[in-house]
């Protein structure tokens, strides 16, 4: 019998208030979780893993720890939060804090089983001292941190392929030769202020699925034959799609589908373990998300034999 593919879940990512009207998709990974269940065929080859909340102090080792006391708190100048796009709430900073730990334990089951899958993750706009778009607390720094205390771990690749430059995980990677960034984006969305990362590809508006794979695919062999990473951490945002509210791509299902088709073949071909977070996807229609994030449970299931002969 086949291993199953682990995907990281917890209910409480759908789970803390906002106000109406509120440009987060909170509900997208309930309904995601739903949509896997209601797929026979997709359910039996995946097993879902609850996490459990990660412990704050272990922020303090990439964030400012008076920036962590302060979020905890609930003592963040509201300026500070209007930036991070949230009002604060002791439910937001649980659903948070599960999040975190939720990537942490995509890191061990990709260790495990060379692919393992989180359904929300990619808070890449989250800064040493502050927090940016969404992003209170960066995960994909945290993990590539976590990855690197494994034994054989010595170079950790982040592959951001959100809408928007993964401005503060560049930012906090900036002095550390460990961690590798390559951020893959729309070069005149959010953030204004882009920082450096090791490999940007800045699309401009418009680009299609064609144009973006061929931008995205020989960069990341590049990537893979340069840094030679033991381990990889991948976003695999949505937002590109051409109906998405927040991106200004014209990427269609198709050419998301094929994007992490190539991702994880790649790695899976070099033998290297694959972390993904689903990452980015802003429609008012929720539903409309969720083929969109379900192409990457789809493209592990079809480079891996996970499930087979079940």
């Amino acid at each position: 019998m086949a291993e199953l593919l682990p995907l990281v879940y917890h209910p409480i990512y759908s789970d803390f208030p906002l106000p109406d009207g509120h440009r987060y998709p909170l509900q997208k990974y309930r309904m995601l979780k739903e949509h896997i269940e209601s797929d026979v065929q997709m359910h039996s080859a995946v097993a879902f893993v609850e996490p459990a909340s990660l412990n704050p102090s272990r922020l303090k080792s990439i964030h400012r720890p008076e920036y962590v006391d302060a979020l905890l708190a609930g003592s963040l100048p509201l300026a500070k939060m209007r930036r991070i796009g949230f009002p604060w709430s002791e439910a937001l900073l649980r659903r948070s804090l599960t999040s975190l730990g939720g990537t942490l334990d995509t890191v061990q089951q990709a260790m495990e089983c060379g692919i393992a899958i989180h359904l929300t993750g990619g808070y890449h706009h989250a800064h040493y001292d502050f927090g940016s778009g969404f992003c209170l607390f960066n995960d994909l720094i945290l993990a590539a941190t976590e990855a690197l205390t494994y034994p054989g771990i010595e170079r950790v690749l982040i592959v951001d392929c959100d809408v928007h430059h993964g401005d503060g995980t560049a930012a906090l990677a900036v002095d550390n030769s460990q961690i590798i960034t390559l951020s893959i984006h729309s070069e005149k969305n959010f953030p204004s202020r882009k920082p450096p990362s090791d490999i940007d590809i800045g699309l401009p508006n418009g680009t299609d699925s064609e144009s973006y794979l061929h931008h995205f695919c020989p960069m990341l062999t590049l990537a893979l034959a340069q840094y030679q990473p033991d381990f990889v951490i991948y976003d695999a945002g949505v937002d590109i799609h051409t109906d998405d509210e927040l991106g200004y791509l014209n990427v269609c299902s198709d050419g998301i589908l094929e994007r992490d088709r190539f991702v994880l073949t790649q790695c899976r071909t070099l033998d290297i373990p694959v972390a993904a977070v689903i990452g980015g996807g802003y429609r008012t229609e929720q539903e409309k998300l969720v083929p969109l994030h379900a192409n990457l449970i789809s493209a592990a299931l079809s480079v891996t034999a996970f499930g087979a002969n079940q």
